[in-house]
């Protein structure tokens, strides 16, 4: 579990609640139905239209990790990239098959059956670094989602209180309904920029930098299996890796 997240989304928010509350004003002028129903339909609606079916499905599967990022333990991967050397070198390669069935990581466990199989060095290379580019590239695009809906949230925002405004002016000569509208107007505005600012766009650059973490992860495991593929001492290949731990 991310706690930065949870205590980030909570301190940006809650500073400006408390904010408003001592300056006199009531929290219940923030919450307004129209307001919220203009600005999260009208940015959903928006990056519906600029992004491509499998990318805006990828990027809901990855919202999760804003608060559960995926488990990149490396000095783990580590021991048992040594531990797979140790048995290559006593077993062979082959002694690596029942190792990879029982894998649970599945890039991992690609990269040994490809060693079992017994591929080339440098094919082993290329097939990985591919799978890790291909990767990379997908899910940078499903993070740069929330970044274009933090561009169009303020946007829409505005266009929130346009409309209120317009409200205002069709009925200046009913002073009851000016209240309505003018709320709506200026709290259209706050929701697009605090929901860009204190949310989507933080949650964009945290979810890319979640992203190339998982590369070097996975570019640790080529590197190891390469060094395995080659035959080299395990202690050859901790020293190897140990710039990836740092």
């Amino acid at each position: 579990m991310d706690f930065l997240t949870l205590v980030g989304v909570f301190v940006a928010f809650g500073a400006i609640l408390l904010g408003q509350s001592l300056e006199g004003g009531h929290l219940t002028t923030l919450i307004n139905g129209p307001a919220f129903l203009i600005v999260f339909g009208g940015t959903l609606g928006a990056i519906m239209v600029q992004t491509p079916l499998h990318i805006f499905l990828r990027s809901m599967q990855m919202m999760p990790w804003l608060f559960k990022p995926p488990a990149l333990p490396m000095q783990e991967a580590l021991d048992k990239l040594l531990n797979w050397s140790s048995v290559a070198r006593r077993e062979g390669l082959l002694g690596l098959e029942k190792i990879s069935e029982n894998e649970p990581d599945l890039f991992s466990r690609k990269g040994l059956q490809l060693l079992v199989d017994g591929s080339e060095p440098e094919m082993l290379r290329k097939t990985m670094e591919m799978e890790i580019i291909a990767q990379e590239d997908r899910d940078l695009q499903a993070a740069k989602v929330f970044e274009g809906m933090g561009g169009y949230s303020p946007t829409i925002g505005i266009i929130g209180a346009v409309m209120g405004l317009i409200h205002v002016m069709g009925n200046l000569s009913d002073p009851s309904k000016l209240g309505g509208g003018i709320a709506v107007a200026f709290v259209a505005t706050i929701y697009g920029v605090a929901l860009a600012n204190l949310f989507l766009l933080p949650a964009a650059s945290k979810l890319k930098a979640l992203v190339q973490a998982r590369s070097r992860y996975q570019e640790m495991m080529t590197e190891g299996l390469m060094a395995i593929a080659e035959g080299e001492n395990p202690q050859v290949i901790a020293l190897r890796l140990e710039s990836f731990l740092n």
